[in-house]
């Protein structure tokens, strides 16, 4: 289990999860967001390899359109 900070809130994770579980597991898949993990953001590219860590502190940013 690992206990992460997402936004601001507490959420536990079960086992070894990747950002790209993390935006499966928050329905987030496709949408256009930035994701930074303690203060560093994580490539979409790398998405897929970055391990969240016990601890972590997550921060997921939505892009919003407009004109």
């Amino acid at each position: 289990m690992l206990d992460v900070i997402v936004n601001g809130e507490s959420r536990i994770l079960a086992g070894s999860v990747t950002v790209k579980e993390l935006i499966q597991d928050m329905d987030l898949q496709g949408k256009r967001i930035a994701i930074e993990i303690n203060g560093e953001i994580v490539p979409a590219s790398q998405h897929s390899r970055v391990q969240i860590s016990d601890g972590d502190h997550i921060e997921i940013v939505g892009a919003i359109g407009g004109g």
